[in-house]
């Protein structure tokens, strides 16, 4: 798809949203949990895939200019792809947005980022059956019937599998090029 076409779309995404959001003269009753989910997706596996490749992979890995670290502040390194995306799913759920999101996997470097839900696990090992397919699905958690949507994980930089492979916590160190190592769980309340 052209840039030019992308850029059409996101504003038609982006305008819809607004007009839903803040009232406007589009009436529906929202927006279909699985639409949102997916434009959350979107901007998320963009955002993830640019710091991985054009930060992380270039700087740490191919111009070795400063490294890359779990342990960022006392190494003065920078914080891994992983990191930064649960310091930003941190951020948003400060800020109150009505939807979280967390990047799980049934091989967690971090036993934090395991599996906890029954939607989670089914998720998780659907899109690693699966590839280039995203699981679906609804649940009710704490009272709170939920949206849940799992999306792969995908292995974009030679960065993500050096890391992984050779973490001394990684539970699996055969992860391949474009292979999946996790998913992306976002949750809408219903």
């Amino acid at each position: 798809m052209k840039l030019k076409n992308v850029v059409l779309v996101s504003g038609i995404i982006s305008s819809s949203l607004l007009l839903s959001a803040c009232g406007g003269e589009e009436k529906s009753s929202g927006i279909d949990p699985k639409v949102m989910a997916d434009s959350l997706h979107s901007v998320m596996e963009a955002d993830r895939t640019v710091y991985t490749k054009l930060i992380i992979n270039r700087l740490a890995k191919d111009e070795k200019v400063i490294k890359a670290s779990e342990h960022w502040k006392d190494d003065k390194a920078l914080v891994l792809p992983a990191q930064m995306f649960r310091y930003g799913a941190e951020r948003v759920a400060e800020k109150g947005a009505p939807f979280s999101y967390s990047l799980l996997s049934l091989w967690p470097v971090n036993k934090q980022n395991k599996p906890k839900t029954d939607a989670e696990v089914s998720g998780l090992n659907y899109i690693a059956e699966n590839p280039g397919k995203n699981f679906y699905s609804e649940e009710e958690l704490g009272g709170i019937k939920y949206f849940t949507a799992v999306y792969p994980d995908i292995a974009v930089a030679p960065a993500c599998t050096s890391c992984h492979n050779k973490h001394k916590d990684s539970p699996r160190t055969d992860f391949k090029m474009g292979e999946v190592m996790g998913g992306v769980v976002i949750r809408i309340p219903l």
